[in-house]
């Protein structure tokens, strides 16, 4: 914001500057006092410094119980001078051009840092800052992600701001931050979702510290695990389908479809299933990944108007508060001439009226972006719908097959039916075996274990019926995960 300020001279926290300061901050009567006696009043717990063009921080050592200061809106360059300020609470430098964290070290009871829009590229020098629980340091110049580590010593910290620093767009940013400062509640504006955090404890729980050297690996792009791979995956709701992982998984611990595959016939059967239930799960794989792509570009077109419809508020909003200082210059400069009189009146009132005109500028635009973000949010919600319905109705398979994008059948009622079939023909190979052992017809290395199975039709029936059961369950259960997450997303 100092743009604003190119016409007047750096200033440094002078007596006079701190004055003002007490009497617009303090009730009337101590300002009254402190103007009169020239005095430090101790009582002050609050002072505010905005916009007044500060370079350098000075002569607030005798406000000793201050617990909350404002200094954004400057061109401060270094922090310095705050050493005697131990019960500050809040101090918000934040829009200054500060390169270097220095100068906190006594400040112990601080809770609330901003530091954001400013010059820094290192994260240092916050060790004794054990109270803090809300810092911002967002618009930096921060690049290492690695820095963020030393944070995890801030054992109160639960809301973090990282946002607009080089290092926000490496690729698993976000999960490396969360996974080294697990007490996170909220990053970058974002509530840290509980499902993030059990997932990474789970890791953890099961691997240790090679869980954080995976995701600093990771993070830092030096793995394998690439935007194709898991990460990929589960964003688009199809892990476990691109190969045989559901198929392996349908005969997980079922002894009797391992007993049964030994029939003479059901060998031939396994060799078209598998490959068949495979493509199947394959073509879903590649339809999740790619509407998983579409909800992607879908939000990053949202952002992307989002924050162009903001940078032209602003513009408009610094053209329009750049126009009227220009104005008011010209106008203070004019009534100084003037000195009092019917000239001097005219333009006070030409002030007063600029100001609400200004007023009267600034909510017109207001009103504008909000109206501007209301249809965004609102186009962005129809668009989502869309995508997000067609994708669900499409896996269920409740369109015919021709609204795919797809060339092959992908939907998990289609797995359900090559299930449905096979047991058909599992069926049939196992009454075929059943009339075969009523007739005393079974070959003599037919397995024994086999032999018993078959001396009673309702067991081979009820056997071969329950796996099949199973098998649907475990089918229906991944259609219903793939479909609550995209409902919850």
């Amino acid at each position: 914001m100092s743009q604003f300020f190119n016409n007047v001279e750096p200033n440094i926290i002078d007596d006079e500057m701190l004055q003002k300061a007490i009497e617009e901050k303090c009730p009337e009567d101590l300002g009254d006092v402190a103007r009169e006696e020239s005095i430090n009043v101790k009582v002050v717990t609050e002072l505010q410094f905005s916009f007044k063009n500060i370079l350098q921080i000075a002569n607030l050592w005798p406000l000793e119980n201050l617990t909350k200061l404002q200094l954004d809106n400057n061109v401060i360059e270094k922090i310095e001078g705050l050493e005697s300020l131990v019960h500050l609470v809040w101090l918000d430098l934040s829009f200054n051009n500060i390169e270097v964290i220095e100068g906190l070290d006594t400040l112990v009871k601080l809770q609330d840092l901003s530091l954001y829009n400013n010059r820094i590229s290192k994260i240092e020098h916050m060790d004794t800052l054990q109270e803090l629980q809300i810092f911002s340091i967002g618009k930096n110049n921060l690049t290492i992600l690695e820095d963020v580590i030393c944070l995890r010593r801030l054992k109160s910290l639960r809301t973090l701001n990282l946002s607009g620093n080089p290092f926000c767009s490496e690729e698993h940013y976000r999960l490396f931050v969360v996974a080294h400062l697990p007490s996170l509640v909220y990053l970058d504006f974002k509530l840290v979702r509980n499902s993030t955090v059990r997932f990474l404890h789970s890791l953890i729980g099961k691997s240790g510290n090679s869980i954080l050297q995976s995701l600093c690996f990771v993070a830092l792009g030096a793995g394998s695990l690439q935007k194709s791979g898991s990460q990929k995956h589960t964003a688009a709701f199809v892990e476990y389908l691109n190969g045989p992982f559901l198929f392996d998984s349908l005969y997980e611990e079922d002894r009797e479809a391992a007993q049964l595959a030994a029939l003479p016939g059901v060998g031939d059967l396994l060799q078209a299933y598998p490959s068949w239930f495979v493509s199947v799960c394959g073509n879903l794989y590649n339809y999740g990944v790619e509407e998983y792509e579409k909800r992607e570009a879908e939000v990053s077109k949202f952002y992307k108007r989002f924050h162009e419809i903001l940078a032209v508020n602003q513009q408009e909003s610094k053209r329009i508060i750049s126009d009227f200082e220009s104005r008011n210059q010209r106008r203070l400069d004019e009534l100084y001439q003037a000195g009092s009189g019917e000239i001097a009146e005219s333009k006070r009132a030409q002030g007063k009226e600029d100001i609400h005109q200004l007023w009267d500028a600034l909510m017109t635009l207001e009103a504008l972006v909000s109206n501007d973000l209301e249809e965004l949010l609102q186009d962005f919600k129809r668009s989502i719908d869309v995508i997000a319905s067609t994708f669900t109705e499409n896996i269920q398979g409740i369109y015919p097959f021709h609204t795919f994008s797809l060339t092959m059948c992908c939907t998990f009622s289609q797995c359900r039916d090559l299930e449905n079939q096979h047991n058909v023909k599992l069926m049939e190979i196992a009454m075929v075996t059943l009339r075969k052992a009523e007739l005393y017809e079974l070959e003599e290395d037919f397995p024994d274990d086999l032999r018993k199975l078959f001396e009673d039709k309702t067991t081979v029936v009820n056997i071969i019926n329950m796996s099949h059961n199973i098998r649907l369950r475990k089918i229906e259960k991944r259609e219903s995960d793939m479909l609550c997450n995209t409902y919850q997303w």
